[in-house]
């Protein structure tokens, strides 16, 4: 069995940086395991394997594994395939055009806008599948403790410490500064032994900051699922600006946000946020970016 893969910088319009992806085009017939064992292989943050869509309404089936598990819903894959698939312009002899497709993951249905710069595919921007939901509040500590940072640097003004998701559940901890941001290092034990407890077990630490073009500075960190740190998060970002929008004050709004993440180690990455919110309730969250494609190749089964 001979499969097609593309592997794209997502969230970056230059290769070699942003957070890598790779996309296995033909995947219908693959075993969960063997998506499994390739995903390994690539060893990247994430690979997605396209299915053919179970309703034709749609575009297609995507699966999404980390190295060591399968994710119902992720934020850099869906905008790396949807790019990949736009510039093809076809999946399974059906055509790939116009710009809006719509992808079936476990979290539910995902759809996406593709970004053109004239009739040039330049990335895409999701919708998430899965409505903002909060949830508990985890202890300063915890977070401190896991992250190798002070505990007096963590910001509790705007919130403490807590989950949120829309769609995948992320720790959500607000710091005090740049500096405090630059200096957290995970510490894998204290994610394996306390971390993986939590109803969440991956931590994005963010910072707002007033930069040129530059809202909000992130990491994420999970090294006991073999992600040391990711250089962006679409999945953490679109649960970020969703929490950001139900804490304001103001009934009703639509707030953006640029985000930067991956700096630290050298894979810098730019994530475009928003959130509708409408009579007090978030309604909508969107996370999206620039892609830019780099390897092609095949994989042979035997």
């Amino acid at each position: 069995m001979r499969l097609q893969f593309q592997t794209v910088d997502v969230f970056t319009g230059t290769q070699f940086v942003g957070n890598p992806l790779a996309v296995v085009l033909n995947a219908e017939g693959l075993s969960a395991g063997q998506m499994q064992a390739i995903a390994a292989e690539f060893n990247l943050a994430e690979t997605t394997f396209v299915l053919p869509p179970r309703d034709a309404a749609h575009t297609a089936e995507v699966r999404i594994f980390t190295p060591r598990s399968e994710m119902p819903f992720a934020g850099h894959p869906n905008v790396g395939t949807a790019f990949v698939l736009a510039r093809a312009g076809s999946s399974y002899g059906r055509p790939v055009g116009g710009n809006r497709v719509i992808f079936e993951e476990k979290a539910g249905l995902v759809p996406i806008e593709i970004l053109r710069e004239g009739a040039i595919v330049v990335g895409s921007k999701i919708a998430s599948p899965q409505p903002l939901s909060v949830g508990a509040e985890i202890a300063g500590e915890l977070v401190a403790s896991a992250c190798g940072i002070p505990l007096a640097e963590i910001e509790t003004i705007h919130h403490r410490p807590r989950i949120a998701s829309c769609g995948a559940p992320f720790i959500l901890a607000e710091l005090k500064s740049r500096t405090a941001l630059l200096g957290a290092s995970p510490n894998g034990d204290v994610f394996r032994l306390e971390v993986s407890k939590q109803p969440a077990v991956s931590i994005m630490l963010y910072t707002q900051v007033h930069e040129a073009g530059i809202d909000i500075r992130a990491r994420m960190f999970a090294p006991h699922l073999n992600i040391p740190e990711d250089p962006a998060t679409g999945a953490a970002n679109v649960a970020l600006i969703g929490l950001l929008a139900h804490l304001r004050p103001e009934a009703t709004l639509s707030l953006s946000k640029t985000i930067a993440q991956g700096v630290e180690m050298g894979r810098p990455s730019i994530l475009k946020a928003q959130a509708d919110k409408k009579n007090g309730t978030v309604t909508a969250t969107y996370i999206g970016g620039r892609c830019v494609p780099v390897m092609s190749g095949t994989i042979d089964l035997a």
